[in-house]
């Protein structure tokens, strides 16, 4: 059976189960796996680059926001805004009495992305992240998830289906596939990125 579309998931799904009262539930056993995947897989189709312009203490993060891959000063000849903790933030501002000038470290602080020095003027900055994989249901039909690796999908939402339908008894041999499924996408990002050369060592050269 192939599964290219949010439909043929679905039936996917009520197909492993044997089941043909599922169709309310199902929608949500796939929710929930997409909270698992977003948490748990990290590919290079999950990138995305932002650009805008920062011009005070705070900054709003997108809404698809995960995680921070990069940021970069683009007025200051791209150069990179280093992540600190927010207690070296809180540190550095003590110290040098909240000093204002151009960004060169940066903290996601409630949500958002804080800099500093406190931006002086208006600088443009480029953020590249890990974005949320895009949620199957209304006019989304398929995504590069489900393309590629409908089994992540398959396995996940039916992680979700045992408890609901009292079959803990499941959850072991959906878990070990949905693992196995969610290694091979992180492996095969590592792989498209690096090829066979593995990851080098960083070297600053600033």
């Amino acid at each position: 059976m192939a599964i290219t579309t949010y439909t043929e998931l679905k039936s996917a799904i009520a197909d492993f189960l044997n089941r043909d009262d599922l169709a309310a539930v199902i929608p949500t056993f796939i929710s929930l796996a997409e909270a698992d995947i977003n948490r748990m897989v990290r590919h290079w189709r999950m990138e995305k680059i932002t650009s805008f312009e920062m011009s005070s203490r705070y900054s709003t993060l997108p809404a698809d926001f995960l995680e921070v891959i990069r940021l970069e000063n683009v007025s200051d000849d791209a150069r990179p805004i280093e992540l600190i903790s927010q207690g070296e933030m809180q540190a550095r501002r003590y110290r040098n009495l909240d000093t204002s000038g151009s960004p060169t470290y940066y903290a996601v602080t409630a949500g958002k992305i804080e800099a500093y020095p406190t931006p002086d003027n208006t600088y443009a900055v480029d953020l590249y992240y890990y974005a949320k994989t895009q949620s199957l249901g209304g006019d989304t039909t398929t995504n590069w998830l489900l393309e590629y690796f409908p089994d992540a999908y398959l396995y996940s939402a039916l992680i979700h289906s045992a408890p609901y339908l009292q079959e803990d008894n499941r959850i072991q041999t959906w878990a070990a596939l949905q693992q196995n499924a969610l290694n091979s996408i992180n492996a095969d990002s590592e792989k498209s990125k690096f090829g066979g050369s593995g990851r080098r060592m960083k070297i600053r050269a600033y």
